[in-house]
């Protein structure tokens, strides 16, 4: 950590401190750039500042500044601050120069002597192997054959090593490990794909085949995202390197509450050994997006050279969607899927993209686009189900019930068991007034199977509300708004239902609480049952 900032006026003066001050605004801001240069300048006055070289080096990594990192990772290192990320930015200056031994002199100069570093033991054998390639050391490959100290190396190791010894020449060996290896995770159907690639490139073409066979991933839809990019060999120690720290920047970025920084670092230091590799870009968007610098990632797309691959202009188009660029998004999503068979996901994607833009024609474009692409499989009938929930709120937001009604059926019809399209049915029913009694049916059944969901009790206590049953409706608003305090059209049922049940004092005391969280049309109404009491005016929808 950085010294506090009043200690260092005798040090560095005025100006250290207005520099510490710039870099850590720029820090809480998320612009690494600018905290860098703040960073840097305040080093040339206070270099010696306990933390500083340290932080130097994670905003060089943020803001992809490779020199900068390397020269605060030499200095932490020279000084006997062997940290992991310093190590990683120290290989990669090597492998990029091609100096192979200083490559393994670093790989070795942090080495866990007891075997308890988890992320330590993901990288060292396949980056000592790729070195020893470098090298040209005879059996390259060993590093990671020998990691599995108690019984066999992991199958992603394993197929790594084949990666190696095709890098080495040693086409017939990698072909016969290749065949032996049973892929169990989603690491080694990757490596295999990257493997099948390789070798079809070595003239292994049955081999791939046979590979590619039993890569669960790449069967049918190839639903996984990186299993959508193009296929590319992996034939250099370099590239070797970079293709597996991507591929583990992908794996970290998909750990559930995982640290953003870590998958950036790796997929910063893969993007520094090898641009070009279409695996590395993708793991560097994602690294970028999940880290809050969605501009960043959407720079790295904007960035390549055309074209790219479908998955990656959905990719584009989602960012710029997040980015309040509806229209640009559409486009460019309705580009990734112009082919004709461009994949469920990215058909699912696009439709995502189009009920996000607030362009009601480019949604139902897109639904009846994913429509078209159904089949009839249990599966396919409740994608279905929840694609005609969603045609239908298109047309209940233009206030055409009439329109919306069949579709909803249909949902039903189709999903007549899922307590969501119960739910959204019953309640799209009931608040327009609609076939009471068989919406409160739907409603009942979709709370008898998920009591504990907030929005389906709140429907079943307006259900009550709206049939007469107010003392029946307020137990279960309660706790509906118990469940999810936060949404004002729960708060707001509860305050209609306290008034109608002769709570007045309750009902106003929340009204006043959905008034904080209301938007326009709910905060007039609010505001006028506050003044005037429940009316049939006022009532919530």
């Amino acid at each position: 950590m950085l010294a506090p900032l009043p200690a260092l006026a005798a040090d560095g003066g005025d100006a250290a401190l207005s520099a510490l001050a710039r870099a850590r605004l720029a820090e809480d801001a998320g612009d690494p750039g600018q905290a860098l240069a703040a960073l840097t300048a305040a080093s040339s006055l206070i270099p010696d500042l306990p933390g500083l070289r340290g932080r130097i080096l994670e905003q060089a990594i943020e803001a992809g500044d490779l020199e900068a990192a390397r020269s605060a990772a030499m200095m932490l290192w020279a000084g006997g601050d062997r940290r992991f990320d310093a190590q990683l930015v120290l290989v990669t200056d090597a492998l990029r120069r091609s100096d192979w031994k200083a490559a393994r002199d670093y790989v070795a100069g942090r080495s866990d002597k007891s075997g308890g570093d988890a992320v330590a033991r993901l990288v060292v054998p396949p980056l000592s192997s790729w070195i020893d390639a470098g090298l040209r050391e005879k059996s390259p490959e060993r590093h990671l054959l020998d990691a599995g100290a108690r019984g066999a190396p992991q199958p992603a190791f394993q197929l790594e090593a084949a990666l190696v010894q095709l890098a080495a020449g040693r086409k017939d060996d990698a072909a016969a490990l290749a065949d032996t290896v049973t892929l169990t995770d989603r690491t080694s159907q990757l490596v295999a794909a990257r493997l099948a690639a390789t070798l079809d490139k070595a003239g292994e073409g049955e081999a791939a085949k046979r590979l590619r066979e039993r890569i669960a991933l790449a069967a049918g839809e190839r639903e996984d995202p990186v299993m959508l990019l193009p296929d590319q060999a992996v034939t250099t120690p370099r590239g070797g390197a970079a293709h597996w720290l991507g591929l583990l920047a992908d794996a970290f970025a998909r750990t559930p509450n995982s640290n953003p920084k870590v998958p950036l670092l790796f997929a910063r230091v893969a993007y520094w050994l090898d641009g070009s590799d279409w695996q590395v870009r993708s793991a560097l968007v994602e690294a970028l997006d999940n880290d809050e610098q969605k501009d960043a990632a959407l720079a790295v797309l904007q960035s390549m050279k055309p074209p790219l691959p479908p998955v990656l202009v959905m990719r584009q188009a989602e960012l710029l969607a997040d980015g309040d660029k509806a229209a640009e998004a559409v486009a460019l999503a309705e580009r990734a899927v112009a082919t004709d068979k461009p994949g469920r996901i990215l058909l699912v994607r696009y439709a995502d993209i189009a009920r996000r833009s607030d362009d009601p024609r480019a949604a139902e474009r897109a639904y009846a686009r994913l429509e078209a692409d159904l089949g009839d499989d249990e599966f396919d009938k409740a994608l279905h189900g929840s694609i005609l929930i969603a045609r239908a709120e298109l047309l209940l937001q233009a206030h055409d019930w009439d329109a919306a009604e069949p579709l909803l059926d249909r949902a039903i019809a189709l999903r007549p068991n899922d307590p969501n399209v119960l739910n959204f049915v019953g309640y799209s029913s009931i608040e327009r007034r609609k076939n009471i009694e068989k919406s409160f049916a739907q409603i009942e059944a979709a709370w008898a199977q998920d009591p504990q969901n907030a929005a389906i009790t709140d429907s079943l206590g307006w259900a009550y509300f709206l049939t007469g049953r107010p003392d029946e409706a307020v137990p279960l608003l309660e706790k509906a708004q118990g469940g999810d305090p936060g949404n004002a059209v729960i708060v707001e049922h509860l305050g209609d239902a306290y008034w109608q049940s002769g709570r007045r004092f309750q009902a106003r005391y929340t009204w006043r609480a959905a008034a904080l969280l209301a938007e326009a049309d709910m905060a007039t109404r609010i505001a006028a049952k506050l003044r005037d009491g429940l009316t049939p005016a006022t009532t919530a929808p």
